[in-house]
Protein backbone atom coordinates (compact mmCIF):
# COMPACT_ATOMS: atom_id res chain seq x y z
CA UNK A 1 0.00 0.00 0.00
CA UNK A 2 1.71 3.15 -0.91
CA UNK A 3 0.37 6.99 -0.99
CA UNK A 4 -0.07 9.81 -3.63
CA UNK A 5 3.88 9.94 -3.73
CA UNK A 6 4.45 6.21 -3.87
CA UNK A 7 5.58 5.79 -0.46
CA UNK A 8 4.67 2.53 1.08
CA UNK A 9 2.36 3.48 4.26
CA UNK A 10 3.60 4.02 7.54
CA UNK A 11 7.24 4.23 6.04
CA UNK A 12 9.33 7.53 6.86
CA UNK A 13 10.33 9.58 4.28
CA UNK A 14 13.51 9.86 2.92
CA UNK A 15 15.44 12.35 4.88
CA UNK A 16 13.26 12.51 8.02
CA UNK A 17 10.53 11.30 10.24
CA UNK A 18 7.17 11.75 10.98
CA UNK A 19 6.22 15.22 12.52
CA UNK A 20 5.02 15.47 16.13
CA UNK A 21 1.54 16.23 16.73
CA UNK A 22 0.66 19.48 17.31
CA UNK A 23 -0.04 19.05 20.82
CA UNK A 24 3.59 17.86 21.60
CA UNK A 25 5.06 20.69 19.72
CA UNK A 26 3.17 23.19 21.89
CA UNK A 27 4.33 21.84 25.07
CA UNK A 28 8.17 21.28 23.89
CA UNK A 29 7.77 24.90 23.24
CA UNK A 30 6.24 26.37 25.97
CA UNK A 31 9.02 24.19 28.27
CA UNK A 32 11.98 26.11 26.32
CA UNK A 33 10.64 28.89 26.98
CA UNK A 34 9.96 28.08 31.05
CA UNK A 35 13.88 27.28 30.52
CA UNK A 36 14.79 30.25 29.15
CA UNK A 37 12.69 32.32 31.72
CA UNK A 38 13.85 30.88 34.72
CA UNK A 39 17.91 31.62 32.95
CA UNK A 40 16.86 35.14 32.78
CA UNK A 41 15.08 35.10 36.14
CA UNK A 42 18.43 33.50 37.66
CA UNK A 43 20.72 35.54 36.26
CA UNK A 44 18.49 38.91 37.39
CA UNK A 45 18.65 37.17 40.98
CA UNK A 46 22.71 36.65 40.86
CA UNK A 47 22.88 40.30 39.55
CA UNK A 48 21.30 41.58 42.51
CA UNK A 49 22.64 39.74 44.98
CA UNK A 50 25.98 41.04 43.80
CA UNK A 51 24.69 44.66 43.48
CA UNK A 52 22.98 44.26 47.11
CA UNK A 53 26.20 42.98 48.53
CA UNK A 54 28.86 45.05 47.44
CA UNK A 55 26.33 48.11 48.24
CA UNK A 56 25.74 46.50 51.26
CA UNK A 57 29.58 46.45 52.17
CA UNK A 58 30.12 50.44 51.70
CA UNK A 59 30.04 52.12 55.49
CA UNK A 60 28.30 55.70 55.30
CA UNK A 61 30.56 57.92 57.85
CA UNK A 62 27.41 59.87 58.77
CA UNK A 63 28.82 61.30 62.20
CA UNK A 64 31.45 63.30 60.05
CA UNK A 65 28.93 64.92 57.65
CA UNK A 66 26.98 66.10 60.40
CA UNK A 67 30.31 67.58 62.08
CA UNK A 68 31.03 69.15 59.11
CA UNK A 69 27.66 70.65 58.63
CA UNK A 70 27.73 72.30 61.87
CA UNK A 71 31.33 74.40 60.35
CA UNK A 72 29.44 74.77 57.27
CA UNK A 73 29.70 78.33 57.43
CA UNK A 74 33.47 78.42 57.77
CA UNK A 75 34.45 75.84 55.03
CA UNK A 76 35.54 77.24 51.42
CA UNK A 77 33.64 77.62 48.77
CA UNK A 78 33.22 75.28 45.61
CA UNK A 79 34.02 77.30 42.74
CA UNK A 80 34.58 75.36 39.73
CA UNK A 81 31.48 73.55 38.63
CA UNK A 82 31.86 69.79 37.99
CA UNK A 83 35.60 69.56 39.80
CA UNK A 84 35.58 67.21 42.38
CA UNK A 85 38.08 67.05 45.37
CA UNK A 86 38.13 63.67 47.21
CA UNK A 87 40.22 62.67 50.34
CA UNK A 88 41.81 59.55 50.83
CA UNK A 89 42.61 59.04 54.03
CA UNK A 90 44.62 55.86 55.15
CA UNK A 91 43.98 54.53 58.59
CA UNK A 92 46.71 52.70 60.48
CA UNK A 93 44.49 51.10 62.82
CA UNK A 94 45.16 48.26 64.48
CA UNK A 95 41.98 46.97 64.93
CA UNK A 96 40.82 43.24 64.17
CA UNK A 97 43.27 40.12 64.33
CA UNK A 98 44.87 40.71 60.55
CA UNK A 99 45.87 44.21 61.59
CA UNK A 100 47.29 42.76 65.18
CA UNK A 101 50.73 42.22 63.66
CA UNK A 102 51.49 46.07 62.98
CA UNK A 103 51.59 46.98 66.88
CA UNK A 104 49.13 46.67 69.80
CA UNK A 105 45.44 48.27 69.36
CA UNK A 106 45.06 51.27 71.91
CA UNK A 107 41.55 51.99 70.56
CA UNK A 108 43.36 54.98 68.63
CA UNK A 109 44.52 56.19 64.86
CA UNK A 110 45.90 58.11 63.13
CA UNK A 111 45.93 59.24 58.78
CA UNK A 112 49.09 57.18 58.12
CA UNK A 113 48.61 58.52 54.34
CA UNK A 114 46.32 61.34 53.37
CA UNK A 115 45.93 62.21 49.28
CA UNK A 116 43.89 64.89 48.15
CA UNK A 117 42.42 63.84 44.76
CA UNK A 118 41.44 66.28 42.11
CA UNK A 119 39.37 65.74 39.77
CA UNK A 120 38.61 68.56 36.91
CA UNK A 121 35.59 69.28 35.20
CA UNK A 122 36.59 67.82 31.77
CA UNK A 123 37.88 64.83 33.43
CA UNK A 124 41.02 64.84 30.96
CA UNK A 125 43.12 64.01 33.98
CA UNK A 126 43.29 63.46 37.78
CA UNK A 127 45.90 65.19 40.50
CA UNK A 128 46.40 63.42 43.54
CA UNK A 129 48.49 65.51 46.16
CA UNK A 130 50.14 63.83 49.09
CA UNK A 131 50.28 65.59 52.34
CA UNK A 132 52.77 64.85 55.13
CA UNK A 133 51.90 63.18 58.19
CA UNK A 134 55.15 65.52 59.79
CA UNK A 135 53.35 68.60 58.49
CA UNK A 136 53.17 71.39 61.17
CA UNK A 137 49.71 72.96 60.68
CA UNK A 138 46.46 74.34 62.18
CA UNK A 139 44.21 72.14 64.11
CA UNK A 140 40.75 73.59 64.51
CA UNK A 141 38.36 72.72 67.70
CA UNK A 142 37.21 68.95 66.66
CA UNK A 143 34.93 66.76 68.16
CA UNK A 144 36.27 63.61 69.90
CA UNK A 145 35.04 60.05 70.13
CA UNK A 146 34.42 60.38 73.75
CA UNK A 147 32.05 63.74 72.94
CA UNK A 148 34.54 66.67 74.37
CA UNK A 149 35.60 68.90 71.81
CA UNK A 150 39.58 69.29 71.34
CA UNK A 151 41.34 72.93 71.82
CA UNK A 152 42.26 74.82 68.35
CA UNK A 153 45.91 73.92 68.41
CA UNK A 154 49.03 74.30 65.87
CA UNK A 155 50.27 70.35 65.94
CA UNK A 156 51.68 67.39 63.63
CA UNK A 157 48.55 67.50 60.83
CA UNK A 158 48.01 63.45 61.48
CA UNK A 159 47.20 64.48 65.00
CA UNK A 160 43.51 65.49 63.82
CA UNK A 161 42.52 62.00 62.66
CA UNK A 162 43.00 60.18 66.07
CA UNK A 163 41.32 63.53 67.89
CA UNK A 164 38.25 64.15 65.39
CA UNK A 165 38.23 61.53 62.76
CA UNK A 166 37.79 62.41 59.48
CA UNK A 167 35.56 65.19 59.78
CA UNK A 168 38.93 66.96 61.99
CA UNK A 169 41.14 66.03 59.25
CA UNK A 170 38.86 67.35 56.63
CA UNK A 171 38.55 70.75 58.25
CA UNK A 172 42.33 71.04 58.70
CA UNK A 173 43.00 70.04 55.27
CA UNK A 174 40.55 72.83 54.42
CA UNK A 175 42.15 75.51 56.44
CA UNK A 176 45.75 74.61 55.37
CA UNK A 177 44.84 74.51 51.62
CA UNK A 178 41.40 76.70 51.16
CA UNK A 179 40.12 73.92 48.85
CA UNK A 180 37.04 72.59 49.40
CA UNK A 181 36.79 68.78 50.24
CA UNK A 182 33.69 67.09 48.51
CA UNK A 183 34.01 63.87 49.07
CA UNK A 184 36.10 61.47 51.45
CA UNK A 185 37.27 57.91 52.05
CA UNK A 186 39.00 56.36 54.69
CA UNK A 187 40.55 53.05 54.31
CA UNK A 188 42.37 50.53 56.15
CA UNK A 189 45.48 48.34 56.60
CA UNK A 190 43.16 45.55 55.51
CA UNK A 191 41.25 47.05 53.11
CA UNK A 192 44.82 48.37 50.99
CA UNK A 193 45.97 44.51 50.91
CA UNK A 194 42.62 42.89 49.80
CA UNK A 195 42.88 45.23 46.63
CA UNK A 196 46.18 44.76 45.86
CA UNK A 197 45.63 40.91 46.09
CA UNK A 198 42.77 40.97 43.96
CA UNK A 199 44.37 42.35 41.05
CA UNK A 200 47.43 39.73 41.43
CA UNK A 201 49.91 41.96 43.09
CA UNK A 202 51.41 45.10 41.80
CA UNK A 203 55.35 45.14 40.17
CA UNK A 204 57.99 47.20 42.04
CA UNK A 205 62.15 47.23 41.61
CA UNK A 206 64.34 47.42 44.49
CA UNK A 207 67.54 48.13 43.71
CA UNK A 208 68.99 46.76 47.32
CA UNK A 209 67.37 44.38 49.60
CA UNK A 210 65.02 45.40 52.03
CA UNK A 211 65.03 44.15 55.90
CA UNK A 212 62.44 45.98 57.80
CA UNK A 213 61.46 44.64 60.85
CA UNK A 214 59.17 46.98 61.66
CA UNK A 215 57.27 46.55 58.99
CA UNK A 216 57.01 42.78 58.80
CA UNK A 217 59.16 43.21 55.48
CA UNK A 218 61.96 41.18 54.02
CA UNK A 219 62.55 41.52 49.93
CA UNK A 220 65.34 41.07 47.61
CA UNK A 221 66.61 43.20 45.39
CA UNK A 222 65.07 43.65 41.72
CA UNK A 223 62.26 43.15 40.04
CA UNK A 224 59.08 41.62 41.78
CA UNK A 225 55.40 41.34 42.39
CA UNK A 226 54.63 42.06 45.77
CA UNK A 227 50.96 40.70 46.86
CA UNK A 228 48.89 41.78 49.58
CA UNK A 229 51.01 41.75 52.88
CA UNK A 230 54.34 42.77 51.41
CA UNK A 231 52.36 45.96 49.18
CA UNK A 232 51.27 46.64 52.78
CA UNK A 233 55.15 46.29 53.97
CA UNK A 234 56.51 48.32 51.47
CA UNK A 235 54.71 51.58 51.52
CA UNK A 236 54.40 51.49 55.06
CA UNK A 237 58.68 50.77 55.41
CA UNK A 238 60.30 54.44 56.50
CA UNK A 239 63.92 53.55 58.57
CA UNK A 240 65.10 50.40 56.03
CA UNK A 241 64.68 52.39 52.59
CA UNK A 242 66.25 55.40 51.58
CA UNK A 243 67.12 58.04 53.94
CA UNK A 244 64.87 56.75 56.40
CA UNK A 245 62.63 60.12 55.95
CA UNK A 246 58.73 59.90 55.55
CA UNK A 247 59.94 62.13 52.06
CA UNK A 248 60.75 59.10 50.17
CA UNK A 249 58.20 57.18 51.54
CA UNK A 250 55.63 59.43 50.23
CA UNK A 251 57.41 59.25 46.98
CA UNK A 252 57.33 54.93 47.45
CA UNK A 253 53.82 55.23 48.17
CA UNK A 254 52.96 57.64 44.99
CA UNK A 255 54.88 54.99 42.55
CA UNK A 256 53.44 52.27 43.94
CA UNK A 257 49.83 53.39 43.75
CA UNK A 258 50.50 54.63 40.18
CA UNK A 259 51.58 51.38 39.62
CA UNK A 260 47.83 49.80 40.73
CA UNK A 261 46.24 52.59 39.02
CA UNK A 262 47.96 51.00 35.82
CA UNK A 263 47.30 47.74 36.83
CA UNK A 264 43.33 48.10 37.52
CA UNK A 265 43.12 49.71 34.42
CA UNK A 266 44.29 47.23 31.94
CA UNK A 267 42.57 44.44 30.49
CA UNK A 268 43.45 42.21 32.62
CA UNK A 269 41.53 43.44 35.66
CA UNK A 270 38.59 45.36 33.89
CA UNK A 271 37.54 42.88 31.37
CA UNK A 272 38.41 39.79 33.94
CA UNK A 273 35.24 38.78 35.58
CA UNK A 274 37.19 36.59 38.10
CA UNK A 275 39.86 40.14 39.03
CA UNK A 276 37.14 42.23 39.13
CA UNK A 277 34.33 40.99 41.36
CA UNK A 278 37.35 40.67 43.70
CA UNK A 279 38.67 44.06 43.44
CA UNK A 280 34.99 45.52 43.84
CA UNK A 281 34.59 43.39 46.40
CA UNK A 282 37.63 44.34 48.40
CA UNK A 283 37.24 48.03 47.48
CA UNK A 284 33.39 48.31 48.70
CA UNK A 285 34.27 46.78 52.18
CA UNK A 286 37.57 48.44 52.72
CA UNK A 287 36.11 52.28 52.89
CA UNK A 288 34.18 53.86 54.68
CA UNK A 289 32.56 57.40 53.23
CA UNK A 290 30.09 60.43 53.33
CA UNK A 291 26.73 59.78 52.34
CA UNK A 292 27.04 60.66 48.83
CA UNK A 293 29.63 58.00 47.89
CA UNK A 294 28.26 55.38 49.94
CA UNK A 295 26.73 53.76 47.64
CA UNK A 296 27.34 51.60 44.61
CA UNK A 297 26.16 54.11 42.53
CA UNK A 298 27.49 56.91 43.96
CA UNK A 299 30.91 55.42 43.51
CA UNK A 300 29.87 54.49 40.19
CA UNK A 301 29.02 58.14 38.72
CA UNK A 302 32.29 58.78 40.88
CA UNK A 303 34.70 56.55 38.43
CA UNK A 304 32.47 56.63 35.67
CA UNK A 305 33.91 60.05 34.37
CA UNK A 306 37.15 59.49 35.39
CA UNK A 307 38.01 55.76 33.90
CA UNK A 308 39.17 57.22 30.53
CA UNK A 309 41.90 59.35 32.06
CA UNK A 310 44.96 58.46 30.11
CA UNK A 311 47.34 56.79 32.94
CA UNK A 312 49.91 59.74 31.80
CA UNK A 313 47.60 62.23 33.02
CA UNK A 314 47.03 60.53 36.67
CA UNK A 315 49.77 62.57 38.41
CA UNK A 316 51.24 61.99 42.11
CA UNK A 317 52.84 64.91 43.68
CA UNK A 318 53.59 65.68 47.69
CA UNK A 319 53.18 69.30 48.74
CA UNK A 320 55.72 71.59 48.39
CA UNK A 321 57.64 71.09 51.94
CA UNK A 322 60.45 72.50 53.48
CA UNK A 323 62.26 71.19 56.73
CA UNK A 324 60.27 73.18 60.13
CA UNK A 325 62.36 75.68 61.90
CA UNK A 326 61.13 74.24 65.24
CA UNK A 327 62.29 71.20 64.88
CA UNK A 328 64.28 69.81 61.36
CA UNK A 329 61.89 66.46 62.06
CA UNK A 330 58.86 67.80 60.72
CA UNK A 331 57.73 69.79 57.88
CA UNK A 332 55.83 73.11 56.97
CA UNK A 333 54.71 74.37 53.85
CA UNK A 334 57.25 75.93 51.27
CA UNK A 335 55.63 79.32 50.09
CA UNK A 336 54.97 80.77 48.14
CA UNK A 337 54.89 76.76 45.97
CA UNK A 338 52.42 75.62 48.18
CA UNK A 339 49.60 78.28 47.53
CA UNK A 340 50.52 78.12 44.15
CA UNK A 341 49.89 74.97 43.90
CA UNK A 342 46.52 74.93 46.19
CA UNK A 343 45.45 77.96 44.23
CA UNK A 344 45.62 76.13 40.75
CA UNK A 345 43.49 73.33 42.44
CA UNK A 346 41.09 75.76 43.70
CA UNK A 347 40.98 77.29 40.25
CA UNK A 348 41.08 73.90 38.62
CA UNK A 349 43.87 74.64 36.42
CA UNK A 350 46.48 72.34 34.71
CA UNK A 351 48.96 71.36 37.30
CA UNK A 352 52.40 70.31 35.42
CA UNK A 353 54.56 67.75 36.72
CA UNK A 354 57.76 66.65 36.00
CA UNK A 355 59.63 63.27 36.71
CA UNK A 356 60.95 63.44 41.02
CA UNK A 357 64.66 62.55 39.83
CA UNK A 358 64.89 64.37 36.40
CA UNK A 359 68.04 63.25 33.92
CA UNK A 360 70.58 65.99 33.73
CA UNK A 361 69.06 67.17 30.08
CA UNK A 362 66.40 69.71 29.71
CA UNK A 363 63.27 69.21 30.70
CA UNK A 364 60.21 69.57 28.63
CA UNK A 365 57.14 69.87 30.70
CA UNK A 366 53.93 68.40 29.50
CA UNK A 367 50.36 70.56 30.47
CA UNK A 368 47.06 68.58 31.41
CA UNK A 369 46.42 69.13 27.72
CA UNK A 370 49.56 67.19 26.97
CA UNK A 371 51.29 69.81 25.07
CA UNK A 372 54.86 71.08 24.66
CA UNK A 373 55.62 73.69 27.47
CA UNK A 374 58.82 74.01 26.57
CA UNK A 375 62.02 73.80 28.57
CA UNK A 376 62.08 74.32 32.45
CA UNK A 377 65.17 76.89 32.15
CA UNK A 378 63.78 79.49 29.47
CA UNK A 379 60.63 80.71 31.45
CA UNK A 380 62.33 83.60 32.66
CA UNK A 381 63.81 84.75 29.32
CA UNK A 382 63.32 88.41 28.17
CA UNK A 383 61.93 88.17 24.21
CA UNK A 384 64.07 89.76 21.53
CA UNK A 385 62.05 92.21 20.39
CA UNK A 386 59.93 90.19 17.89
CA UNK A 387 58.77 86.95 20.34
CA UNK A 388 56.97 88.11 23.23
CA UNK A 389 58.38 86.46 26.83
CA UNK A 390 57.60 82.85 28.04
CA UNK A 391 55.11 83.04 31.25
CA UNK A 392 56.96 80.53 33.16
CA UNK A 393 54.83 77.54 33.77
CA UNK A 394 54.74 76.54 37.30
CA UNK A 395 56.13 72.55 37.81
CA UNK A 396 55.69 70.59 40.49
CA UNK A 397 57.80 67.45 41.08
CA UNK A 398 55.66 63.67 41.16
CA UNK A 399 55.39 61.10 38.95
CA UNK A 400 52.54 59.72 36.81
CA UNK A 401 50.22 56.74 36.37
CA UNK A 402 52.31 56.20 32.97
CA UNK A 403 55.44 55.62 34.19
CA UNK A 404 56.91 52.51 34.39
CA UNK A 405 57.48 50.58 37.50
CA UNK A 406 60.70 48.82 36.41
CA UNK A 407 62.79 50.23 33.77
Amino acid sequence: MTDSAGIPGGTPAAGGGPRPPRSRRRRLLRWVGLGMALLVLAGAAAGWWLYAKLDGNIREDSSATAELERYERERPLHLIGGAQNILVIGSDSRSGKENARYGQDQGTQRSDTTILLHLPADRRSATAVSLPRDLMTRIPSCLGTDGTRTEERFAQFNWAFQWGGAACTIRTVELLTGIRVDHHMVVDFRGFKKMVDAVGGVEVCLKTPVNDAEAKLRLPAGRQTLQGEQALGFVRARYSLGNGSDTERMERQQQFLASLVKKVQSNGVLLNPARLYPLLDAATSAISTDPGLASLRGLYELVRGARDIPTDQIRFLTVPRKPYAGDPNRDELLEPEAERLFRQLRLDQPITVVPARPDPSPQVARSASGRSEGPRDQGNRPGNGTTPPVTPVPTFTGTTAGTAACR
